[in-house]
């Protein structure tokens, strides 16, 4: 799988962590940045993520920032991105089995290295289960989003 992976200057600490834990597991990794602990908006790296995976570029994609909110948040704002913040290591693979999530949200200023290592295998090893209610509840969840690109959402 090719993994996109950017970060603000609040998560470029754990940027290289997460490529070579990306890479270790057998995947390819595209660093989309930020390169430095330079101040720089959460937002813009969220699109470099989020457009990787709406043009197919990766299949899925990593955001680290301060607290994963802002980052999960602005990727979500994204057609066809679902971006969940996981701090703990059932929801990182649960959001991608019942959730289908193709964007893992960490915050580098709530978790250590060790563990954003453990949520990050565990979001790369999950596949969606395809169970109907499953299938079911992102029907409704593209809908919504398809009536809020209707009404001027993006």
């Amino acid at each position: 799988m090719r993994i996109a992976v950017a970060c603000d200057h609040a998560g470029f600490p754990f940027k290289e962590l997460a490529l070579e834990t990306i890479r270790s597991m057998g995947h390819d990794a595209l660093d989309l940045g930020t390169d430095s602990s330079e101040p720089v908006d959460y937002p813009d790296f969220a699109e470099k993520v989020g457009r990787a995976i709406q043009t197919g570029k990766v299949e899925r994609g990593l955001l680290v920032c301060g607290s994963g909110v802002g980052a999960a948040i602005a990727a979500c704002k994204m057609r066809g991105i679902r971006a969940g913040v996981c701090h703990d290591a059932y929801s990182a693979r649960q959001s991608v089995e019942h959730d289908n999530v193709n964007v893992l949200a960490l915050g580098a200023r709530v978790i250590g290295p060790a563990l954003a290592k453990v949520l990050i295998k565990e979001f790369l090893s999950a596949r969606f289960t395809h169970e109907e209610r499953h299938e079911r509840r992102l029907a409704k969840i593209a809908a919504l989003e398809e009536a809020a690109t209707g009404q001027g959402g993006t």
